[in-house]
């Protein structure tokens, strides 16, 4: 659609009144309406990344190894505390990036040029073996490079099914991936199994903890049951963490991290044959805005241990009585056994997909699921705020559809 471009610009106050005006349609995400897409750590956490991030507002990150020291320290800073909190020790090597998606790229084009370096080559095309729950960003990576992608049924736990992982290893295999958790169902995949199996295939295993990097150490140090997922499992050669989720940073900001300095040499992008001389970045994006760094370090100074653990204690207890409450309700069922903040439910007496369009009618946005059909919902501290006004709605939702059996609804689940 082509729009003319302005003859004349507007004020501020115009301009940002526009705005408003604008988000008006919006989901109101303040008010936990939105099951996805924004991660609340507390007032206090949002200030601070907010002042950090402008006050990085016009520096570039691409420019952090000549011009902005400043900006490249806190990278390395940032990345050297989320290598500690991961359990990897001083070979292990770590870069941020602007999103999961670009994090799992990278890890992909690590893996498929190391194995290039060892030598292999396909007999057909490189593939990556994963379970059907593992996120849509590895179809991404593969289609970018020509690789294909194997998924493999989840087990009854809903959790990756080892012995078929396994079984789906081939010649031209160049990657096993486990998620911790998956964002379908919520649960950690047994990355210790998969470690093992990729260990005895010499196949190049990646944990997609975009989701729970940041949430699952906290978890585990507050003493739940957290199974283990990092570089305290032999056989993890990368990870990628999403700082923007549960780190409660600004977007943008991710991590992905490698074992040790053999994985991660394939990960830059080194290039020297033009005018300019060297063109040398860690990100397939070049520009990228160094508010993003500068947050994600002000917002683990400013919680420390303590602050994320605090965090952690009260996202997981709100978690607990949100799945008791939705257990209650009579013909909802909690899928799988979920390990942290994502929680899916489903019915076998009625169509879920109309509790949803119910939900839909009062202001929430739901999130779905589609096989099983379930609603989703990936939680931080702002559900929390409004959990009762929640229950409350699914409640008469469930009443509603209840009382008319034959309901169905359109509804298709996106992402």
């Amino acid at each position: 659609m082509r729009i003319s471009f302005p003859e004349h610009g507007l004020s501020k106050s115009e301009v940002l009144a526009s705005m408003q005006a604008l988000k008006s349609g919006d989901i109101d995400w303040k008010r936990g309406r939105a099951p996805l897409y924004v991660f609340d750590g507390g007032e206090d956490v949002y200030e601070m990344g907010r002042a950090a991030f402008f006050e990085f507002f016009k520096e570039n990150a691409l420019g952090g190894r000549r011009a902005f020291p400043s900006v490249l320290q806190m990278e390395e800073q940032v990345v050297g505390m989320a290598i500690d909190l991961l359990h990897g020790d001083d070979d292990v090597r770590g870069f941020m990036t602007t999103g999961g998606t670009e994090s799992i790229i990278q890890a992909v084009q690590s893996a498929r040029d190391y194995a290039r370096s060892r030598g292999r080559t396909p007999k057909t095309r490189f593939n990556i073996v994963a379970a059907a729950s593992v996120h849509p960003a590895f179809n991404k990576a593969a289609r970018l490079m020509d690789l294909d992608v194997v998924r493999t049924p989840v087990d009854a736990d809903l959790r990756a099914d080892p012995d078929a992982l396994a079984r789906a290893i081939d010649d031209d295999t160049i990657m096993i991936v486990g998620s911790a958790p998956c964002f379908p169902y919520g649960v950690i995949d047994l990355i210790e199994e998969i470690g093992r199996i990729a260990q005895d295939s010499g196949v190049w295993m990646h944990v997609d903890a975009c989701v729970g990097g940041y949430v699952a150490p906290f978890a585990a140090m507050i003493g739940r049951d957290i199974p283990a997922f990092d570089f305290a499992v032999p056989g993890v050669c990368s990870i990628s963490a999403d700082l923007h989720k549960f780190g409660f940073c600004p977007k943008p900001a991710s991590t992905v991290f490698y074992r040790d300095e053999e994985h991660a040499r394939h990960h830059a992008f080194d290039f020297d044959d033009w005018p300019n001389g060297r063109f040398y970045t860690n990100t397939i994006c070049g520009t990228r805005p160094a508010g993003g760094v500068a947050a994600a370090w002000a917002v683990f100074n400013h919680l420390g241990l303590e602050g994320y653990k605090l965090i952690a204690t009260e996202l997981m207890d709100f978690i607990d009585l949100y799945k008791k409450r939705i257990s209650e309700v009579d013909g909802l069922e909690i899928l799988g056994k979920p390990h942290l903040s994502i929680v899916a439910y489903k019915s076998g007496d009625f169509d879920i997909y109309a509790v949803a369009e119910k939900l839909k009618e009062k202001g929430w946005l739901p999130g779905l699921v589609r096989d099983p059909k379930a609603i989703h919902q990936m939680m931080s501290l702002v559900h929390g705020k409004v959990f009762d006004e929640y229950i409350a709605d699914v409640e008469d939702a469930v009443a509603s559809v209840k009382s008319d059996p034959s309901m169905q609804s359109e509804l298709k689940a996106t992402y």
